[in-house]
């Protein structure tokens, strides 16, 4: 893993010099790339120059312990102060998923419990929103289906981080969102008071830097409108705003109604539908190349049941790390960090011990 240190250090040398030409800022979505490359490697340079700074401290002080040992007081705290430092360092070489500084475009689908399911939809898309506010991440709503009570058949929601550092980017936290979410509770529609269970679909998808970055023929798109509807099914627009777009070879469809203008809904449309198509190319790519990542914590099944949510006992439990909190209430205020910290030290356990098998 240290022998990577050279090669790197050589890469972010020559990604300065790439961001210093002003050439390279005509293209945004480049530039926004090799930034977030060079800021990833730019942590692991400082980190890395500071540990050669500590080893030389320490072998200045053994010198200076053999002729003064009132010195060697401070060897203990150098040696502990290298050993956090290479932790840092060894964490920091880890291979990192490449669109971890990308933006995401999350889906929220209603599942097995009809409105009771719509519901937990609604505070599921609530716990994001608080959680993006917290980080400091803009969101917009990009459609909605409502169900009759105030919940959501369907929502789709695009997160966005102001900051271009992979380590901030909504890609890297919410990746792991994605799978069905189990709730546990009395519903408000549960007359008896007995507690039913009832899922909903979380998708999670890196969001295109430019259009161009995924090619789509006009050809091989088949597109649709027709009338908005509200709860209920009923129209609530007189004119054929909203709009369908489906993707011939790959049978994908996207749908889009939350604006009263056609234009916005097809941009919208297209939008979530590169978002989708980027998704799937990856997975393509990683299964061709074997390359999937042992821990896959963000597996590819997107129909794996990750967390349940109970009300009735304030506890929620993340199947795949085996993280368990009764702060639930805490939770769906947004406060996600620690679930989501443990995935993330799940996934760098995980590809340590790839890495040593290797």
């Amino acid at each position: 893993m240290w022998d990577s240190i050279d090669q790197l250090r050589s890469e972010h040398g020559e990604l300065q010099q790439k961001l210093a030409d002003p050439a390279v800022h005509q293209n945004p979505g480049m530039a926004r790339k090799l930034n977030r490359r060079y800021l990833e490697l730019d942590r692991i340079v400082t980190t890395h120059s500071t540990l050669v700074s500590l080893q030389e401290d320490l072998a200045a002080t053994k010198e200076l312990a053999d002729e003064d040992p009132s010195f060697g007081e401070e060897l203990p705290e150098l040696e502990q102060k290298i050993q956090e430092t290479e932790d840092h360092l060894r964490n920091l070489l880890i291979p990192k998923d490449p669109d971890d500084g990308r933006d995401v475009i999350m889906e929220i689908k209603g599942g097995e419990g009809g409105e009771e399911s719509a519901l937990f939809a609604a505070d599921l898309l609530r716990m994001y929103l608080h959680y993006a506010e917290s980080r400091g991440w803009k969101t917009e709503v990009l459609d909605s289906t409502e169900s009759d009570l105030g919940g959501y058949k369907n929502v789709q929601v695009a997160i966005k981080s102001s900051s271009a550092d992979p380590a901030e980017g909504v890609w890297a936290r919410l990746k792991y969102e994605g799978g069905v979410h189990r709730v546990q509770r009395v519903p408000t529609t549960e007359s008896q008071g007995r507690i039913h269970t009832s899922t909903t679909g979380v998708l999670v998808f890196p969001e295109v830097d430019e259009p161009e970055e995924v090619d789509i023929s006009q050809n091989d798109l088949k597109i649709d409108v027709f009338r908005s509807s509200g709860p209920g099914g009923q129209s609530v627009n007189t004119t054929d705003s909203a709009v369908r777009i489906t993707h011939v070879p790959t049978g994908i469809v996207v749908s889009m109604q939350n604006e009263k203008s056609q234009l916005q809904n097809r941009e919208a449309a297209m939008r979530v539908l590169r978002a989708r198509l980027l998704a799937k190319q990856q997975e393509e790519q990683e299964a061709e190349a074997s390359n999937l990542r042992k821990s896959q914590i963000r597996g590819m099944d997107r129909s794996e049941r990750i967390r349940t949510y109970n009300f009735p006992e304030n506890r929620l439990a993340d199947h795949r790390t085996g993280f368990k909190a009764y702060n639930l209430d805490q939770v769906m205020a947004g406060v996600l960090d620690p679930v989501i910290d443990s995935c993330v030290a799940h996934d760098e356990e995980a590809q340590l011990q790839a890495l040593g098998e290797e």
